[in-house]
């Protein structure tokens, strides 16, 4: 497990109200934190989203690609070109 961090955060207006609206007796969450870790938890989600349908159109594209476009390498040859690309 990650490191374990302590937020604080001020809302007030109309965020404070979405919050205080979101977290009671009649809301979806108990309590702030649970709201927040909620939050987070989406926004973890999208981002893992976004980078999988990236890494999806890359592929799409690589398979796209003509039979003739293709190269034969060695595991070798493939541990150089990627280790050449972080130096560049």
């Amino acid at each position: 497990m990650g490191k374990e961090m302590t937020l604080n955060v001020r809302v007030s207006g109309e965020l404070g109200e979405f919050v205080a609206a979101n977290v009671s007796n009649t809301g979806l969450f108990e309590n702030v934190s649970e709201y927040v870790r909620h939050l987070i938890r989406q926004d973890m989600e999208k981002v893992e989203h976004e980078r999988f349908e990236l890494l999806k159109a890359e592929l799409a594209l690589a398979f796209a690609a003509p039979d003739s476009s293709y190269v034969t390498m060695s595991a070798d040859d493939i541990i150089a070109r990627c280790e050449a690309r972080k130096q560049a």
